[in-house]
């Protein structure tokens, strides 16, 4: 009777202790699975020039537990080379159309550079009539097989293909303006790069928002918000503008005709990875700029700096204050911006019909 008695008294109590134990331990794995959760990545185009560096990188990235890789020959040769590596990533190899599919099938990103490199005497708008198609099918693809994956689009001419992709994602019914990224992180990295050699200073140190586009007059950089403060005059900042534009030149003109920035490219498509892959985790991450849909100007899509979290963009910092000069300069690349927009929206028409 008094055990009875016992039980009766204590059963409400017994309950709420045993609530909150499970209330507790649900939290501490949620909490758990949220620190630990790392992702799927898949590069489209894996076989080429930046799509085998920005594996190799990815594969040495903690966040990455599985790297999809796609060409259209066969990846399996250079993925088994990178499966020797000794990191917990594993690599999954496709090839062909059918294998598009299940290497985007599943993907928290996918990274999207097939499509042919520039050569000597070649602009990046050359390239919109070859590359076109082939973002177009990606981004259809993606929008079926992973629709709430972080796009980010690597393939030249990134001004006009990645209105490609969005006009391709609204038509599959799956279009989200926070998902899909132009990566122009390379601008970036380049400004650092050629700032931090003139100031002598680590190019780590070195922040410089870069906005506008990602082809000639359409980069702008903003060294009136350098950091730490330019030093230099008018013509040196002229100069270092003018070397940041045409640095994919450089590299095209230095190789001969055999090739385009691939490393450099590489590393800042891993860069900008790795930031898209912190936002998904909730964690901190500098902003990082990238050509995205936005009202910041007239022009449909335009690059600024963004701050990234579990949805995509989490925060657009729109255009940073600037002086006249850069205020005429983004003048210039928001006219060149509307017309690869445009370009870009009359391709996908034409294949509508």
């Amino acid at each position: 009777m008094f055990r009875n008695q016992l039980n009766s008294t204590n059963l409400p109590k017994c309950r709420l202790f045993w609530q909150l134990c499970q209330a507790t331990t649900n939290q501490i794995q949620t909490q758990t699975q949220t620190q630990t959760r790392q992702f799927r990545v898949a590069v489209i185009g894996a076989a080429g020039g930046i799509g085998q560096p920005l594996a190799l990188l990815l594969m040495t990235n903690k966040l990455v537990t599985e790297l999809a890789l796609h060409d259209l020959e066969a990846t399996k040769g250079f993925g088994k080379d990178l499966s020797h590596i000794s990191t917990v990533c594993k690599v999954k190899p496709y090839f062909g159309e059918d294998g598009m599919k299940k290497a985007i099938k599943g993907s928290h990103i996918v990274m999207i550079t097939a499509g042919m490199p520039r050569k000597p005497g070649q602009t990046r708008d050359f390239l919109f009539d070859t590359n076109g198609p082939i973002v177009a099918r990606a981004a259809c693809l993606v929008s079926h097989y992973a629709p709430k994956a972080l796009v980010g689009i690597i393939t030249n001419p990134v001004n006009a293909v990645v209105v490609v992709a969005a006009e391709a994602m609204k038509q599959a019914g799956s279009y989200d303006p926070k998902r899909l990224f132009g990566v122009t992180t390379l601008d970036v990295v380049r400004a650092e790069k050629f700032i931090g050699e003139h100031m002598d200073v680590h190019p780590y140190e070195i922040r410089i928002p870069v906005v506008g586009g990602h082809a000639g007059t359409t980069i702008v950089p903003i060294f009136s918000q350098c950091q730490p403060r330019f030093k230099g005059d008018k013509k040196c900042i002229a100069s270092i503008v003018k070397r940041i534009q045409t640095g994919g030149d450089e590299v095209v003109r230095a190789k001969a005709g055999k090739g385009s920035a691939t490393l450099s490219m590489a590393y800042a498509a891993a860069r900008f990875t790795n930031a898209l892959m912190r936002g998904l985790k909730g964690k901190s991450c500098a902003p990082e700029c990238a050509y995205v849909e936005s009202d910041v100007t007239d022009a449909p899509f335009f690059s600024t700096p963004l701050t990234f979290g579990r949805k995509g963009i989490k925060k657009n910092h729109g255009l940073p204050k600037m002086n006249e000069s850069e205020k005429k300069q983004v003048k210039v690349a928001v006219e060149a911006l509307k017309q690869s927009a445009a370009k870009g929206v009359e391709y996908m028409n034409k294949m509508r019909e």
